[in-house]
């Protein structure tokens, strides 16, 4: 029989220390991938501007040309812009010259209108002077009937020019008094009458469709003074 060698397994001896200091306590190393992960610098996300070719930085001459561009267009919009206010001032003006030819014709318009009118009213007053020339003419021939008659036709004739007109004669005689048409001149005392009534017309009034173009003077009746109510008593 042989002997078999045995194997043998030396343990590590712990490392001597120097008197008088403590063996250093060793820590345990654990892994930390948070800490890692956290202190690890974030890799910068790819942006379309780092991704994409970077441009050229333009040479003057291309910059140059730029501000030519846009000056040029710059000088387009501002002759467009004085091409469009030059249209609108003319159109202005044509306005302006039209409205004031329009005043003028309405008032050459009216005033022709009015002169018609004018004339119109001055041929019948002349048909009214030729018999009043008539009249005169009969009362230096001593012509009365003639005279009267010529008279009667010259009030018919003023009567019918003035009622053409628009012109109506202010009813006064037997009315009762109306401030807004009549004109009291005097006051006549009538018993027999109510008071306030027009008795006598001294001159004719006139109105011009519903407008009082003349008042009528007229005498109007008041009460009867007391003294004279003790008279008709008496009596």
């Amino acid at each position: 029989m042989t002997d078999e060698p045995r194997e043998t397994t030396e343990r590590p001896q712990p490392e001597q220390t120097p008197q008088g200091q403590e063996p250093a306590a060793e820590t345990p190393q654990k892994e930390q991938p948070e800490a890692t992960a956290a202190a690890a610098p974030a890799e910068p996300a790819e942006t379309p501007a780092a991704t994409a070719e970077e441009q050229p930085t333009p040479t003057p001459e291309e910059r140059i040309a730029q501000l030519e561009a846009q000056l040029a267009d710059l000088a387009a919009q501002l002759a467009q812009a004085r091409q469009e206010a030059r249209e609108n001032w003319d159109k202005f003006v044509r306005e302006r010259a039209d409205l004031e030819n329009f005043r003028k014709r309405r008032e050459r318009e009216i005033a022709d209108r009015v002169l018609q009118q004018k004339k119109a009213l001055l041929n019948k007053l002349l048909e009214v002077m030729d018999n009043l020339d008539r009249a005169l003419a009969y009362q230096d021939s001593l012509d009365r009937q003639g005279l009267q008659q010529t008279l009667r036709l010259v009030a018919w004739q003023m009567n019918e020019l003035i009622r053409s007109e628009g012109l109506t004669p202010v009813p006064t005689v037997g009315e009762q008094f109306n401030p807004y048409i009549h004109e009291a001149v005097e006051a006549v005392e009538d018993s027999e009458k109510p008071e306030g009534i027009v008795v006598e017309e001294v001159r004719k009034g006139y109105k011009l469709s519903d407008e009082t173009l003349r008042p009528a003077r007229v005498k109007v009746t008041v009460a009867a003074s007391n003294k004279e109510r003790e008279q008709q008593g008496e009596a």
